[in-house]
């Protein structure tokens, strides 16, 4: 989940160094710091907390040099603290390492370097790579780390450089995200694309197993037995300017408030009103493959695991396919029964979360066809898999999700339809009904985002309590679940999520005069179940927010407080009432005084396990 970002040019590479650190924040924010190799040597600067206390450090105590490393940390092995910062150095200060990952095997490793001479002055597991590598460096850097990692056990995103090999930065992944910038006359390392696009837009993205050597002359790409690898550059079209915050006071507020348009360009030009049809050329499936497919498995992690969700109701009503959705990490290690005829599909915003992409390899090792609905082009789980979807949401700063998770939903309601039209089980009007509708919801979504600050009211009478109860049925009992996680993530309240329907099955025993029940219901085929269930919490004097269709005024008397969506059918509603629920977290968080972009003990993308 680190953040890790290298630079070798003609510039100084301080400043590139913080800036791209900034842009990877949201991998970690426990402790940071900065290695550079000029005119005095290797320079190293590290330090406790967020990146604006390292910046403070480099101006009191300036470092300059054009060949450097970085780091953000989130914490696994040992506190955070400037001692377990990275970069890590050798016994001699030679050698720096900048690492995300997870080494399982440390302990045993740093007993054996021990027992040999080498000092160790952390806590952290990355030290003993660089020790490894200054034991193991003969004539050069990439030499020295290839026979080091061969000694490593676990998952690892490295750059390196030494001085006893200037002029150099060696890249290593196995696992976690590393991505090559190229520049004109510099070049860029980096575990996430936010940080490449202000210096360019041509990159190369390493896959398991592959090692770097970058030098001004260029960039190779070997294999972990020394084998020289050709590599395809991918152009990226994110305009940078998508990566700041552009006015907003967050980059949760800009993300949410970006959800119209992240639909839009997730369904534009992948469907024919005309002929009634969806187009998905990346999917890697024929229509008589689709036709062919028995049952389905969806698998994700936190919020992508509740569009997941909302996935099983919309494949199943549209395509009358059983789904079975797992989290990645349960689905890994559940010995699933899975095989020809069966399709997974991998839900992950980054591509490169790690349960997910071992679900995916699982998956492909017992016969069922893979695709992945992701937002990041070029990333693993793009490679791994048979097809894709391609969400075009943009990048996303923020650590709680937002506009990749309504952007997921829309290429899941185009999947269903697709498949539900492939099945035979759909007519081409009866798709053309469906997507007439969902090409309305982006506009739908404007007009909620258009009464932000009504809800911004509501946020101030609710920001002091300390529990919630997030109630709702059908394809919206996941929106609870999704709307609770958000609060808590964001503001640190217990929040919960349940199916109304089994809330008489325990949580009805919390609710009392200073407990806030938030209940989704629309008027759809189980609103009048939901107004059973708001009755239910005011009975028991429970106080009653309740996200509902404009024109229901009859809702408006059974509750305390009313967000307010514009009406559209049950399979798409989600879309819809997850925005409210988004800026009534973010409000409360920003009244709390929380950071809400980078939330104590998260990290954007879970590249470990």
């Amino acid at each position: 989940m680190c953040g890790i970002i290298g630079y070798l040019g003609e510039k100084d590479a301080v400043p590139i160094i913080i800036d791209g650190l900034k842009h990877l924040a949201y991998r970690g924010y426990d402790s940071a710091g900065i290695a550079v190799i000029g005119e005095n040597g290797l320079e190293l600067r590290r330090s406790v907390g967020k990146i604006a206390n390292l910046e403070k450090l480099i101006t009191s105590n300036p470092i300059s040099g054009s060949c450097g490393v970085g780091h953000t940390r989130w914490a696994t092995h040992g506190r955070p603290s400037e001692e377990n910062a990275h970069p890590h150095r050798d016994c001699r200060g030679e050698i720096v390492v900048v690492h995300n990952g997870i080494i399982e095997n440390y302990l045993s490793l740093r007993k054996e370097l021990s027992s040999r001479g080498h000092k160790f002055i952390t806590e952290t597991d990355t030290e003993v790579i660089a020790h490894l590598i200054e034991e193991n460096f003969t004539e050069t850097l990439e030499e020295a780390v290839l026979t080091a990692i061969k000694k490593l056990a676990g998952v690892y995103a490295l750059a390196v450089i030494s001085t006893r090999d200037p002029g150099k930065i060696i890249g290593v992944k196995k696992g976690p995200p590393l991505v090559l910038g190229i520049g004109e006359g510099e070049y860029f390392l980096a575990s996430d694309l936010p940080p490449l696009l202000f210096h360019t837009r041509e990159v190369i993205f390493l896959d398991d197993g592959e090692l770097t050597i970058i030098t001004k002359e260029g960039i190779r790409v070997i294999n972990f037995s020394g084998e020289q690898i050709k590599k395809e550059t991918r152009h990226i079209d994110w305009d940078p300017v998508m990566a700041e915050k552009g006015g907003y006071r967050h980059f949760m507020q800009k993300e949410i408030h970006e959800q119209p348009r992240a639909v839009r360009d997730t369904i534009l030009g992948r469907y024919s009103l005309e002929r009634g049809e969806v187009i998905l050329d990346e999917i890697g499936l024929s229509r008589k493959e689709l036709a062919g497919i028995n049952r389905i498995f969806i698998v994700a992690c936190g919020t992508s695991w509740h569009a997941s969700l909302c996935g099983k109701f919309m494949i199943e009503e549209l395509a009358r396919i059983p789904v079975e959705v797992d989290y990645g990490s349960e689905f890994r290690y559940r010995k699933p029964v899975a095989g020809e005829g069966d399709l997974t599909i991998a839900i992950t915003q980054s591509g490169e979360t790690a349960d997910t992409l071992a679900a995916m390899d699982l998956a492909k090792k017992m016969g069922s066809k893979v695709i992945t609905i992701c937002n990041v082009v070029g990333s693993m789980a793009t490679r791994k898999a048979d097809g894709v979807i391609y969400t075009h949401a943009g990048p996303e700063i923020g650590v709680a999700s937002t506009k990749t998770f309504t952007a997921q939903l829309a290429a899941l309601s185009l999947f269903a339809l697709h498949l539900g039209q492939a099945k035979g089980i759909l007519s081409s009007d009866g798709v053309r009904g469906e997507l007439t509708e969902l090409s309305t919801i982006p506009k739908k979504m404007e007009d909620i985002l258009a009464n932000a600050e009504e809800i911004e009211l509501i946020a101030r009478e609710l920001f002091r309590f300390e529990n919630f109860l997030y109630l709702g049925r059908g394809i919206n009992y996941p929106i609870a679940l999704e709307g609770a996680l958000k609060l808590k993530e964001i503001s640190y309240i217990h929040a919960e999520g349940y199916p109304a329907g089994e809330m008489k099955h325990g949580p009805i025993a919390l609710i009392d005069g200073a407990f806030p029940v938030v209940a989704i219901a629309p008027r759809d085929r189980v609103y009048e179940k939901m107004l059973g269930n708001i009755e239910e919490v005011r009975a028991r004097n429970g106080i009653v927010i309740v996200v509902a269709n404009e024109e229901d005024t009859e809702i408006e008397k059974r509750a305390d407080f009313v967000l307010k969506i514009p009406k559209t059918n049950y399979l798409l509603s989600p879309l819809l009432t997850a925005i409210p629920l988004q800026l009534l977290a973010y409000y409360i968080a920003v009244r709390r005084g929380c950071d809400v972009d980078q939330p104590r003990n998260l990290a954007k993308s879970v590249t470990v396990e």
